[in-house]
């Protein structure tokens, strides 16, 4: 594995070989920033941990460098940030029993750049080593630039993979846009029994996108709770904390279907819902 980036962060928390512990992957997460792999992908992280049978690996794309700061982070440099960050994701790895943790510290700015082919090919070669059974990305109705455009690069490093390294499900996560829009008929419901709390756990390790404000950490336990309790209208919760997901799998077994009208057929379904539940009461 030849990543492009020379300072690129490869961390497996129990010391095995790095191939090694790519061949255990199971699950696997692309996010932008530090962080964003532990309010988007617990699923998988409870999914895998402390199972022999499985193992979780998360990849971080950017290098954090443009985070907000303040208070005891106020001062602090991009490349002191980005050592910070690079810390933050690390304790995380150890504390959710990663497989595998890498950050690939590509700039936001270059992630963003359609002509930058870089992090797709970091994430191809990723991807085929590992070979996960499912995936978890942002999903492309996402409203933070990057996040979106962290999904495109791993929907086209997907693509790239021979048919049989492909992973039978790739999610579109929730981060800066819930998906309770989405019809029901259209989420993926991925329940997180998490009896350990370990989900504000490792939200709280993120201590520098926290301090300042931000409680991230409250918003995301928040956020799942919610999806748990107002999922089904005319029952009782069948989980305390649920997140939802977009199926993107469509678009890798065919891949020259468009993200954009993939994406939005979902919007037009949602409409097509409220349109059609207005019109029966009426």
């Amino acid at each position: 594995m030849k990543l492009t980036r020379t300072d690129a962060d490869i961390f497996v928390p129990d010391g095995r070989p790095a191939v090694e512990a790519l061949a255990r992957t199971t699950h696997l997460a692309v996010g932008a920033h530090q962080d964003d792999l532990e309010f988007m992908a617990l699923h998988g992280i409870l999914e895998c941990i402390d199972r022999p049978d499985r193992g979780f690996t998360g990849i971080t794309v950017t290098n954090g460098s443009g985070s907000p700061r303040s208070g005891p982070y106020a001062d602090h440099t991009d490349r002191e940030m980005q050592g910070v960050r690079i810390e933050e994701q690390r304790a995380a790895a150890r504390l959710g029993r990663y497989g595998c943790q890498i950050q690939l510290m590509h700039p936001s700015s270059e992630v963003k750049d359609p002509g930058n082919t870089a992090p797709i090919e970091d994430l191809r070669q990723i991807l085929e080593l590992a070979r996960p059974d499912i995936v978890y990305l942002h999903n492309p109705a996402d409203k933070h630039d990057t996040h979106v455009a962290c999904c495109l690069r791993s929907i086209a490093a997907l693509r790239r993979l021979p048919a049989e390294a492909r992973p039978s499900a790739v999610y579109g996560c929730e981060v800066w846009r819930d998906l309770d829009w989405l019809a029901d008929a259209d989420k993926r419901v991925l329940p997180l029994d998490d009896p350990d709390n370990l989900g504000l756990a490792l939200a709280a390790v993120f201590a520098s996108q926290i301090v300042g404000g931000k409680r991230y950490d409250l918003a995301v336990h928040g956020r799942r709770s919610a999806n748990a309790t107002f999922f089904e209208s005319h029952a009782v919760d069948r989980h305390q904390l649920v997140s939802f997901a977009m199926d993107l799998t469509p678009l890798i077994v065919e891949p020259s279907r468009d993200v954009a009208a993939f994406t939005c057929a979902l919007v037009d379904r949602l409409r097509d819902d409220i349109g059609d539940r207005i019109a029966r009461m009426c």
